[in-house]
């Protein structure tokens, strides 16, 4: 049986929703009106039955994300929230919290978050021997790991391919909770990983000062998407419930294409939705908001992932300047810019600064400002004002193939419409009165022109053909009329006739990978704790956001080592122990960092 492979796109509303079903997802996630991981990113009941009618059409999916932990009074208002989505024919809800799977639910099939923490063997045979339909897992792991999982578990593996990053493995962070109370476990997280700190050593000597060292460059996995389906992923997803419709529409329509290009060369895969979208603009997804460009640790510790100097989007390299004088300066480049174009760089404090272009004259530059302008500065493109324009007018349409025939019978003309998925519906049209065409040529003509005119539709006719005894003269208005009535008839039976699965958790007694938790499994209510104590679980604590531990805990456990950054790994140079130990600190907070080797780990502990 051939792989369907998913594309998953994030959608901030209903309108970027749509924007990301007409530029190719197999699937879209949203925020319902509560209890999602982007707090900001909430939608009304209306618009995601909206969407979801939408989707259906196109036999894509809708997730709804309810991925935050709950506290007990919430439990009751989430279950209404997950029976309410399941009504309105949402395909799947995302959760983290596993208090929501002691409570009766609608068989709506259930996707474990990213949030879970899904990084071993052990945790994901769990989840998928629990009920999960889906599980998403932790952006940290690398090809051979996602292979490992993947080769002895069967449920759908997820995996983010573009975004940005958390540093820290998602649901394991406490470090916006700890300092201000905004806990990213509730959709509140106030990304303290973005701003600047400073670094010293045991001896108080300044290793860093005022750098953001805990940036994370954005993920893009365009090169690795052909190794990341044969390791195992079938949901291939999209960072940014926070993004707008520019966004979505270039990334989306970007990795469609390449997911397509593969799909169309493998006998073994196939697209998991219907109908194609026909761009009217080249995606390129170095024109949208990025940090600059990482696939983290994919291929291992290959890449270095973090964006040190600035949190804020860089875009695409444009080169170097080659000249400069009073008012304008030359640049080496194979980009073409335009006047408006807005550029940046790093100062020689490494700082982010930037301006635009007023006017391109030949390979003379001249812009609005020329502070901290110099011979052989990198510069960059983080506003390209030509595509936005053409992502602004941008009229991207998803068709559905069709085809057609006009066939009399008994005084009626019947049109006929038989889609890709070979879903068939008719229309009719009584010709008792009809007279004979003159000019029977130009007729057929006539009658093949307007029965093509499918133009705003979601279909495309691909075969026309007209089975006639006798050449009828039919008004062009009926006709059209004929046309219109079986485009919304068939319309309409595709999204009746989409089916769903369904799936009812029933409550089992899995043991849970161990027999002892602490705070970061997450348990906030009552439900939780009784579902860790079903599965095993005889020692639990409750979670940060219920009960903060008072003594210095661990409020950041993450892949991204500050040392290997500093060609200081401590496999690699062992003498690099006698830095520690070493102080993460800025003017509000201080941190100190421990290094586990073993499982390549840095741990951020909050005194």
């Amino acid at each position: 049986m051939n792989r369907k492979i998913e594309l998953l796109a994030p959608a901030k509303n209903l309108e970027c929703g749509v924007t990301a079903i007409n530029h190719g997802a197999d699937a879209v996630y949203i925020g319902g009106p509560g209890f999602g991981a982007r707090k900001q990113a909430g939608n009304s009941v209306e618009d995601i039955e909206e969407l979801i009618k939408h989707a259906h059409l196109f036999n894509s999916k809708v997730y709804i994300a309810i991925n935050t932990v709950l506290y007990d009074k919430e439990l009751k208002t989430a279950q209404e929230l997950i029976h309410q989505m399941y009504q309105i024919g949402a395909d799947a809800i995302i959760i983290q919290d596993m208090g929501l799977l002691e409570m009766e639910l609608p068989p709506i099939p259930i996707h474990a978050s990213t949030q879970t923490d899904n990084r071993t063997v052990e945790k994901v045979k769990f989840l998928e021997e629990v009920g999960f339909d889906q599980v998403v897992l932790a952006r940290e792991l690398s090809l051979n790991q996602i292979n490992k999982i993947s080769s002895k578990t069967n449920v759908p593996l997820e995996y983010f391919i573009h975004g940005a990053l958390c540093v820290c493995y998602s649901g394991q962070c406490y470090m916006s909770a700890a300092i201000n109370g905004r806990s990213a476990n509730r959709g509140e997280c106030a990304q303290p990983c973005r701003l600047k700190y400073s670094l010293k050593d045991k001896n108080g000597k300044l290793i860093y000062k005022d750098k953001h060292l805990l940036s994370l460059k954005d993920l893009n996995q365009t090169k690795n998407l052909e190794h990341i389906i044969d390791a195992g992923i079938t949901s291939f997803k999209i960072e940014g419930r926070l993004k707008d419709k520019d966004y979505v529409a270039n990334i989306t329509a970007h990795y469609r294409q390449q997911l397509d290009q593969i799909i169309d060369k493998r006998s073994d895969l196939v697209k998991a939705s219907s109908g194609r979208s026909i761009s009217k603009f080249s995606p390129e997804p170095q024109k949208s908001f990025n940090r600059g460009f990482t696939h983290y640790y994919l291929n291992e510790r290959s890449d270095k992932p973090w964006s040190i100097h600035t949190p804020k989007a860089l875009g695409e390299k444009v080169g170097r300047i080659t000249h400069i004088e009073n008012k304008h300066f030359e640049i080496d480049t194979n980009l073409t810019l335009h006047n408006g174009d807005g550029l940046c760089f790093l100062n020689k404090k490494k700082q982010l600064s930037g301006f635009n272009i007023n006017t391109v004259n030949g390979k003379q530059i001249v812009p609005n400002q020329m502070n901290g302008l110099s011979k052989g500065l990198e510069l960059y493109r983080n506003h390209d004002i030509s595509f936005q324009q053409e992502i602004n007018k941008n009229q991207t349409v998803r068709k559905i193939n069709i085809d057609l025939s006009l066939v009399e019978t008994n005084k009626e003309l019947t049109l006929n419409l038989c889609d890709s998925d070979g879903l068939i519906s008719s229309n009719t049209l009584d010709i008792s009165d009809a007279e004979l065409a003159k000019d029977a040529n130009k007729t057929l003509t006539q009658i093949e022109k307007q029965l093509s005119k499918f133009g705003n539709t979601p279909f495309e006719v691909n075969n026309l053909s007209i089975e006639f005894d006798n050449t009828w003269f039919v008004p062009m208005s009926q006709l059209n009329h004929l046309r219109r009535e079986l485009c919304e008839q068939h319309i309409s039976k595709r999204i009746r006739l989409y089916k769903r699965t369904e799936r009812a958790i029933s409550p089992n007694n899995i043991p849970f990978p161990t027999k002892k938790v602490d705070f970061k499994a997450n348990i906030t209510n009552q439900k939780a704790k009784e579902f860790y104590e079903r599965h095993g679980v005889t020692l639990s604590d409750w979670g940060y956001e219920k009960s903060a531990p008072h003594s210095s805990i661990e409020v950041m456990s993450t892949k991204h080592c500050i040392l290997y950054m500093e060609g200081k790994c401590l496999k690699e140079h062992p003498e690099a122990k006698g830095l520690l130990p070493l102080t993460l600190f800025n003017e509000k907070d201080s941190y100190h960092l421990a290094f586990d080797c073993q499982a390549c780990e840095m741990k951020i502990i909050k005194a």
